[in-house]
């Protein structure tokens, strides 16, 4: 057995592991921290360090072991299961409860907006929000060849060589640009089925240097894509202002200087996604968010208490609510807990890019739409930095972040 193997094992429910090299890394059995020991040192003594990890009575405990590979990307092209660090509880796993199928939500024509049709529109953006805090957008002003080259560079990036996606990787979210997996492989203890490249976007020249070299026309692909959708969330957010009788710059106004961050979401095949998630359950926690996704299904968004498959349509954008939308709305609007589920015959590109305050802004909700005492504020004031390290370090849950802000009721 080489070092870094497990070379020492007590079975029984609770196992201590023995790891004969000393290396600090991600526990092989996915729970507790790394274990380590060195060679010839007896049980019990005060150097050894070990990882107590649940193993189902009758495992093979070299078999449940992840083979040495950063992203999932490359995890998934040499096993045949999923490995235990990725395996959810019992009552928390994509198969517990019925799934609707093919639920539609409101489909909303953009191409209207700005001509006669424009209040009808606000008013079908408005009930959209209010009733399922997501939506679909058509004639939409980004060109067809636009968001195909933006899938055709996010589907190369992920093919590069390993060693050439790894130039990239990071696990500090501070950065900027990174790609990473799962979401903060530094706190939670259940990974994901998924691998992300995280890109700033705006300023565009503060960034767009800092980017992927490969493949070679990733830069000038991803900032046309960047610039465009930064305008259909302009007009979005416009839009929603008006439809809670704001002045249709209020929400651009109230937030700072804005920013713009976008996601790359790549999702191997899973040899058994039964067990465990691309992303768990989860709300945004920016003002709102634009999905591009390819033709494989695999979101779903928690409506009326069901989980419901939202499938792709070609040639639209999902259009979501975040958290800070909820705020500065007053509860009118809602952040809608959504997950991405995994297969195990196709992989799966979605882009999500987040429309966010800026860090120092300060977030509450507007004033025209607190009446005391009808319908008082229900959140205290926050900047959304303090949101965003609070979001970070609680990890995904549907726990709501946003009830750590609320205020009680009087």
């Amino acid at each position: 057995m080489s070092d870094g193997d497990v070379s020492e094992c007590v079975r029984n429910d609770d196992v201590s592991c023995w790891v004969s090299n000393g290396d600090i890394g991600r526990c092989g059995l996915g729970k507790g921290e790394i274990i380590y020991k060195s060679r010839g040192t007896p049980p019990g003594s005060p150097t050894e360090k070990t990882c107590r990890c649940v193993v189902p009575s009758g495992s093979n405990m070299n078999a449940l072991a992840s083979p040495n590979k950063v992203l999932v990307t490359d995890l998934a092209s040499v096993v045949k299961s999923v490995p235990s660090n990725f395996i959810r509880p019992i009552s928390d796993r994509p198969n517990l409860t019925p799934v609707l199928r093919a639920s539609s939500i409101p489909l909303i024509d953009l191409q209207g907006l700005d001509g006669p049709h424009h209040s009808s529109l606000v008013q079908h953006i408005g009930e959209a929000c209010k009733s399922d805090g997501f939506f679909l957008v058509k004639n939409h002003g980004i060109p067809e060849n636009v968001v195909n080259n933006m899938l055709r560079v996010a589907r190369e990036f992920f093919r590069l060589p390993e060693s050439e996606r790894l130039k990239d990787y990071s696990d500090d979210p501070s950065k900027a640009i990174r790609l990473s997996t799962s979401f903060n492989i530094k706190t939670e203890k259940v990974a994901n089925w998924r691998d992300f490249l995280r890109l700033h976007c705006y300023p565009l020249e503060d960034y767009v240097n800092e980017w992927p070299a490969f493949p070679p026309d990733f830069r000038k692909e991803v900032a046309e894509y960047c610039t465009r959708v930064r305008r259909l969330a302009l007009r979005l957010l416009e839009a929603i202002s008006e439809s809670l009788g704001l002045d249709s710059g209020y929400i651009n106004k109230s937030v700072g200087e804005h920013g713009q961050h976008m996601a790359l979401n790549y999702y191997p095949p899973c040899p058994e996604p039964d067990l465990t998630y691309g992303l768990p359950g989860h709300t945004d926690h920016n003002l709102i968010t634009i999905l591009l996704q390819d033709d494989v299904p695999g979101l779903q968004i928690l409506r009326n208490g069901q989980w419901t498959a939202i499938n792709p349509i070609p040639n639209t954008f999902i259009v979501n609510i975040g958290d800070q939308m909820q705020v500065l709305s007053n509860d009118r609007y809602k952040s809608v807990i959504h997950r991405a589920v995994v297969n195990c015959s196709k992989e799966r590109i979605s882009i999500p890019t987040f429309y966010c305050p800026a860090p120092q802004s300060l977030i509450a909700p507007a004033p025209e739409l607190v009446d005391h005492p009808h319908k008082p504020a229900l959140y205290t004031k926050f900047t959304y930095n303090e949101y965003y390290r609070e979001f970070w370090n609680r990890g995904l849950t549907t726990n709501n972040c946003l009830d750590l802000f609320r205020l009680a009721p009087t």
